[in-house]
């Protein structure tokens, strides 16, 4: 068995706890369910996101586990993301629309991901972890929900309370008992 791996960030400077701290893991506590309350405040954090044009582009389908729509979102998975996503409190489908009545919408995905990465943080203030993924049919979701354009299906995003990632069978663990690692920032700078 393999032991756990401190999951906290080694960062070239501080940054703040709930940035260090969060990671995304395919282990999830089993039998811990999504509250009402956590719901709302996740959705909010999401609601308060900056985007284009305050064009909220971001459409949301939270499906709860041991409900049909959550059985009906896990199906559309794929096969290995179904293993592990199956112990998530709730399922969450995030959809972008890329146009309103104004034309299309040209930063609706990235606003997207400013919605999700709010949902995220708040996520982990709640005590929640949330793994995103882009392994599911869009197509698939998208007809399972009557979702037609301009709503695309974006990413799927698993979230419930951290398991223990020796839980996990070897096939998708082992991310999660690596340890963190990240491109330097001098990497990710472009210099001119």
């Amino acid at each position: 068995m393999n032991t756990p791996t401190d999951r906290h960030a080694t960062t070239a400077v501080p940054i703040h706890p709930l940035l260090a701290t969060r990671h995304s893991t395919r282990a999830f506590a089993p039998g811990v369910d999504l509250s009402d309350a956590q719901a709302a405040a996740l959705l909010e954090a999401a609601r308060w996101a900056p985007s284009a044009g305050n064009t909220q582009p971001w459409r949301f389908l939270l499906a709860r586990r041991d409900t049909g729509e959550f059985k009906r979102v896990l199906d559309c998975l794929n096969p290995g993301n179904r293993d592990w996503a199956s112990h998530a409190s709730a399922l969450l489908v995030a959809v972008r629309t890329d146009a309103n009545a104004k034309g299309p919408l040209s930063h609706a995905m990235y606003d997207l991901g400013q919605a999700m990465a709010h949902l995220t943080f708040q996520a982990a203030a709640e005590g929640l972890t949330v793994r995103q993924m882009g392994g599911f049919d869009a197509a698939a979701l998208a007809a399972e929900f009557d979702l037609a354009a301009p709503l695309v299906p974006t990413t799927v995003a698993a979230i419930g309370v951290a398991g223990d990632p020796a839980a996990l069978p070897e096939s998708v663990a082992g991310p999660d008992r690596a340890a963190r690692v990240r491109l330097a920032v001098d990497e990710l700078l472009i210099r001119p």
